[in-house]
């Protein structure tokens, strides 16, 4: 599975001040770090950036490729800030993200094809977020339509069929998962992704991991292509390289309605299998589920 490390980000407590104040050295730190720990791609997320967007993308996109090749994810709202980034990268180049809102996708597809960038198609529209999965397959359509007209292959477009934490909607986790098995014959060729923080959002700190591993795992017994995750959950890393077998194996089982018994499994396992129950819906959410 392709990796986009989510960890350069405006929210940061130390990288937001160090964008702010164009202080380098802080954002390539993050860089060669996401580098090292095996990331595939970076993503560099500015935020809305509404005042100084352009000169601050341009600026991010000079600094982190001059310390890495990796391929770079520009994530900002501003499309007049993304443009700027397109203009300065040296390499492949992805858009994150292009929603279908009628303010955003003309000027996100013509930039995108202007500089021949690969593109996520965020399943957002003038409504807000699909309801279900039958929205979703429609806005897909729509999206690889539009895309497609304005001279933008399957190949080169992401579907994010947006995550939303388990805490909150349980169809849409479990909506989330069913679009995914039908993706294929929806849009052939299209690739996808998936923000899998947005699973955990939430949930403390310390129990995030378990929701965005495991929703990984069921998302990618569908064909996930590639997730935005924390490049630091070596597991995770671990999981998505085919390193944890294990763990995939199990949660394929229960996905399947084979429920192992709990008490007889190791702790890691029985977490694995509480965290699918939850992300299933055939258990409650709630922050004490990997002790019920």
């Amino acid at each position: 599975m392709i990796l986009i490390g989510e960890n350069l980000n405006v929210i940061s407590q130390t990288l937001g001040p160090a964008l702010k104040e164009r202080q380098a050295g802080p954002i390539q730190d993050m860089a060669r770090a996401e580098t090292a720990a095996g990331i595939d791609l970076i993503d560099l997320n500015i935020g809305p950036a509404r005042k100084g967007g352009a000169e601050l993308m341009s600026w991010v996109v000079d600094t982190v490729q001059s310390v890495t090749d990796k391929m770079l994810s520009l994530d900002t709202t501003n499309l007049d800030a993304m443009e700027a980034g397109l203009k300065v990268r040296k390499g492949p180049v992805l858009i994150n993200s292009v929603s279908l809102q009628t303010s955003r996708i003309d000027r996100g597809l013509e930039i995108a094809n202007k500089y021949n960038a690969d593109l996520i198609g965020l399943l957002w529209s003038n409504e807000g977020m699909p309801r279900d999965v039958n929205e979703r397959a429609m806005h897909t359509v729509d999206f690889v339509y539009k895309a497609n007209q304005a001279g933008i292959p399957n190949e080169r477009i992401w579907i994010d069929p947006i995550a939303c934490p388990v805490s909150v909607e349980i169809n849409q986790v479990k909506a989330c998962v069913e679009f995914m098995a039908m993706l294929g014959e929806i849009a052939p060729g299209c690739k996808s992704t998936v923000g899998l923080s947005n699973i955990s959002n939430g949930t403390p700190t310390e129990l995030r991991p378990w929701l965005n591993r495991t929703y990984m795992i069921m998302l990618g017994r569908y064909g996930l292509y590639s997730a935005i995750a924390d490049a630091f959950d070596k597991e995770l890393m671990a999981i998505a390289r085919g390193q944890r077998q294990d763990i995939v194996e199990l949660v394929y089982k229960i996905m399947d309605g084979d429920m192992p018994d709990i008490a007889s499994l190791p702790k890691e396992m029985a977490y694995y299998a509480r965290t699918v129950r939850v992300l299933k819906g055939d258990s409650l959410y709630s922050h004490l589920w990997l002790q019920e």
